[in-house]
């Protein structure tokens, strides 16, 4: 049984940062990827990063050059780290993990299996 839980959200100010963590357990796809998703309110769930088995990373437009997705396999743990926030990086942040090499629609939710519960992200102006 694939099981995701997140951790590491919080208020932070724009400009600042944070880091999200997400402890996967029960995940046997050698294959498979990962990713980080994020739903405001009254708005779709969008996806921010996807990570592939090799390392190889996928971002959405809106967070490339200030989040970076990481994996740390001894540790069974994926990684989000967000710089230069802004007050509409505001979201509940979400882990998801996949059967599906990272290449095919990376950052599309319909696409993941497992997800985590969620983890909040507040950025003040």
């Amino acid at each position: 049984q694939v099981q995701l839980v997140e951790s590491g959200g919080g208020s932070v100010q724009a400009g600042g940062s944070l880091r999200l963590s997400c402890a996967v357990s029960g995940y046997t796809y050698s294959t498979g990827s990962m990713a980080w998703f994020r739903q405001a309110p009254g708005k779709k769930r969008e996806g921010v990063a996807c990570i592939g088995s090799g390392g190889t990373t996928t971002y959405a437009d809106s967070v490339k050059g200030r989040f970076t997705i990481s994996q740390d396999n001894a540790k069974n743990t994926l990684y989000l780290q967000m710089n230069s926030m802004r007050p509409e990086d505001a979201a509940m942040y979400y882990c998801a993990v996949r059967k599906l090499a990272w290449w095919l629609e990376p950052l599309e939710s319909e696409r993941y299996n497992y997800w985590g519960q969620g983890t909040q992200v507040t950025v003040s102006s």
